[in-house]
This record gives C-alpha cells, sequence and structure tokens, in this order.
C-alpha cells in the first residue's frame, strides 16, 4: 500500500439520498482526499473491485460491503466511519456491526465523546474526524425585522423536527421569535405535519424545505441561533456550519453534541423538552449574559471546524492504516 497516492472508496448506505447527511459528508471527504492526490470514489456497495482503502460510511448499513472488503482484500484496510445512528442505536443489536469493529484497521468517530460508547479494547482503534465547514466569503448580517431561529434538518422522527415549533406556538406575545425551517420532508406525513403547523402559527413558523448548501449557510449567518432537536447525532454537521456562521447553537443534551461542543456547554436542554427549550430560547432572546455565554463558546470552537484541520485529521489516519502492513 502506498503511503502518498492511494485508491480509495467510500461505501455509503445504498438508501442514503443524494442530499443525506452520510452522503454529503462522503462528497466532501471524496474532494479533499483527491485533493491530497489520492484516487476517491463514492460506491453504494463494495462490488469485488481492489483498492487500498475502504471507508465504510456507517457500521450497520455497510457491513455486508465492509465484510466482503476484509475477505477478499487481505492487504487492504477497512475504515469504519460510525456516523450517528450505528454508535447510539443499530450496534447494540447488529451482530454484523460488531463484525466489522471486529475486523477494522480503523474507526472513525464525528466527536471525542462517541468513544465511551465503545469497548475499551476497540479505543486503540479510534480516530476522531471533526467535519469541517468552508467559511462564507462574506457573512451577512442579522435580521432585524424579528430575532430568527434557524431549524436546519430533514424532517424525520429521530431529529425531532416540531419540537420547535411547539416549544415557538406558547411564546408570550411581546416575543419576536421567529423560525425558519430548511429540510426535506421523507415522507407525506411529515410535510403534511410541518404544513399544519404553519397554518396554525404563521407568525412563528415557516418551513421552506430543502434547499441548497448556500442557502443554508445564508439563513444560518442571517439567524440569531440554530436550534438542534435531535435525539441521536453521530457529530451534527449543521453545529459545525451553525459556529463557521457565526450564530451560536442551543442542543439537545446528547452523546453527539456533548463531544463537539463540551460536556458543560451552556446551551443544552433535554430531549424532547420543549418547557426547557422555550425557557432557553426567551433567555437568548435578552440576549444577557446567557447568549453572550453560548455566543463565547461557540466563537471559540470555530478553528474545530476548519478544513484544514480535517485535512491534516485524514493525513494521520492514512499514514497510521499505511504503516500498519
Amino acid at each position: 500500500m502506498s503511503s502518498t497516492r492511494l485508491t480509495i472508496q467510500i461505501v455509503v448506505p445504498r438508501a442514503a439520498g443524494r442530499r443525506s447527511g452520510n452522503r454529503v459528508t462522503a462528497k466532501r471527504w471524496r474532494r479533499l482526499l483527491r485533493s491530497m492526490g489520492h484516487v476517491v470514489e463514492i460506491v453504494d456497495g463494495y462490488d469485488g473491485q481492489d483498492c487500498d482503502v475502504l471507508v465504510a460510511v456507517h457500521a450497520h448499513k455497510t457491513a455486508r460491503s465492509a465484510l466482503r472488503y476484509v475477505r477478499e482484500v487481505p492487504d487492504g484496510r477497512l475504515v469504519v466511519v460510525l456516523s450517528g445512528t450505528d454508535l447510539y442505536r443499530d450496534l447494540a443489536t447488529s451482530v454484523r456491526g460488531q463484525q466489522v469493529l471486529e475486523v477494522a484497521h480503523r474507526i472513525v468517530l464525528l466527536q471525542e465523546h462517541g468513544k465511551t460508547l465503545l469497548e475499551r479494547r476497540l479505543h486503540k482503534k479510534c480516530h476522531v474526524i471533526h467535519q469541517s465547514v468552508v467559511s462564507p466569503r462574506t457573512i451577512p448580517g442579522k435580521i432585524r425585522r424579528w430575532w430568527q431561529v434557524a431549524l436546519i434538518g430533514h424532517l424525520r422522527p429521530v431529529k425531532d423536527p416540531f419540537l420547535l415549533p411547539r416549544a415557538v406556538s406558547e411564546l408570550p406575545a411581546d416575543s419576536r421569535i421567529r423560525v425558519v425551517h430548511l429540510g426535506g420532508a421523507l415522507s407525506e406525513r411529515m410535510r403534511s405535519r410541518a404544513e399544519a403547523e404553519m397554518a396554525r402559527r404563521p407568525d412563528r413558523y415557516r418551513w421552506l424545505g430543502s434547499r441548497p448548501h448556500w442557502q443554508v449557510m445564508r439563513v444560518l449567518a442571517r439567524s440569531r441561533l440554530m436550534v438542534l432537536t435531535s435525539h441521536m447525532e453521530g457529530g451534527a454537521n449543521v453545529v459545525g456550519e451553525s459556529i463557521t456562521a457565526g450564530t451560536p447553537v442551543l442542543s439537545t443534551r446528547i452523546s453527539g453534541s456533548i463531544g463537539l461542543l463540551g460536556a458543560d456547554y451552556p446551551g443544552f436542554f433535554g430531549a424532547g423538552d420543549a418547557q426547557e427549550l422555550r425557557r432557553q430560547l426567551l433567555e437568548a432572546e435578552r440576549q444577557g449574559e446567557f447568549y453572550d455565554a453560548i455566543s463565547a463558546r461557540c466563537a471559540a470552537l470555530r478553528s474545530v471546524f476548519a478544513p484544514r484541520r480535517e485535512c491534516r485529521e485524514w493525513e494521520r489516519l492514512l499514514k497510521g492504516v499505511s504503516g500498519d502492513r
């Protein structure tokens, strides 16, 4: 295996749509790894083609490809990425997923806290790679007519997308908070629910559907706050996007966010707790000590999501697996 120019396949779950988080991550890694001189392609499944490194995104959903690769390419190197639901849900019952962790040469986590869910003997294989965000050339100013809060994410049950609309529906009349929600509806039921929420409180909640990345970054930059309501995340890329856009974060108190923001981050609320979220929104809207505290913490983390840092982390990982031979 060459330590300079490698052939790399990134396997993404077949069910992942073109704008799924896993596929967006895979495309960014393809671009980054190609810039480092490697030959990289994204595939839906391993088909027997020889390659130096197979990067399997989601240990459970790509397990068949990962195990086949190890059998058929004994000199190859398997890198398994724990991207979210595999780490926090599927691995507890997935025999194949556990087998993949055993045979993997490296296990990639998107934040440090994920290690706490793995057996200690696997920690020596673990490598944390933070998802990077390209800083916008220009960052627009905040909307002044109202106090905008961004909700970014597809409408899926695991993301609890209607917790924030529920929280803002009972805000006091003098609150200027308005929510803008960007993300595709992955079922007709979710679409109908979003439309019903808009009709019920048009002054508080707007769902704009799936939008291109540049629009996502613009909405984030113009918002005063971004709220993450998920029940589980491997290390949500939108946290880095929001911080890079200069917008502080409120998040559910979940492992994936603890790993990105720190265990003592002041802007955590309980998963599914609309009342606690509502209280924090009102406290943030006052733009006093609480808002200053989360703003300062997020600003201090901005360098974590720099592309050059993600590049260095991949360089270190690939150098390590090359040296394992």
